[in-house]
């Protein structure tokens, strides 16, 4: 492992990532998960999340070739999960039927939604750019941002009320889709 501190390059690393993981355009999301199950644990989210990003940096592409899959067939499947966690906040309906709250913080808020396809598809490619010391030190200070935002997250609620919360939710579900279909598109050649 390199460890060559740069930066520069942890602050572009972790703007990149900051934008592919959007927390704070999923935060109509995010309240939407917490009002269905209950309770959203900051502290799980955030670890698993963390830890699927440092394993997939790793052995992502690896693991994808071992049973026979490519960047693209996993990209394309998570945005079609994408896809429906979208329909759902658009249409008002409930597509997701996982009762346990404790899975919740798992699926989908660590996967897809922190730790989407999006963000593991990026950690691959930017791997061959930048040095794993920056992508892991960018990897954490996301992590620490989500982790605040989860935690912060009945704060952010008041402050939007529950209108701000609904107007938000459609239209970050109408961006959310789009996000799953150009996945969808770029992976598919379409």
């Amino acid at each position: 492992m390199d460890f060559n501190i740069d930066l520069k390059e942890i602050a572009t690393v972790t703007m990149v990532l900051f934008a592919v993981i959007d927390v704070v355009g999923s935060i109509p999301v995010i309240i939407g998960l917490k009002q269905k199950v209950g309770e959203i644990q900051a502290g799980k989210a955030s670890l698993v999340s963390l830890a699927i990003m440092v394993v997939f940096l790793f052995a992502g592409k690896s693991i994808l070739e071992l049973i026979g899959l490519t960047t693209n067939d996993f990209a394309i499947a998570g945005s079609l999960v994408i896809f429906f966690i979208a329909l759902e906040m658009i249409l008002g309906i409930r597509l997701y039927k996982d009762e346990v709250s404790a899975t919740a913080s798992v699926v989908p808020l660590a996967f897809p939604l922190i730790a989407g396809t999006g963000t593991l598809t990026t950690l691959l490619s930017m791997r061959a750019q930048y040095h794993t010391i920056s992508l892991l030190i960018g990897i954490i200070i996301n992590v620490v941002i989500v982790f605040v935002v989860l935690k912060k997250l009945d704060l952010l609620e008041k402050i939007l009320g529950a209108g701000g919360v609904a107007i938000l939710r459609k239209v970050f579900g109408i961006i959310l889709l789009a996000i799953a279909v150009k996945i969808f598109r770029t992976n598919t050649g379409i």
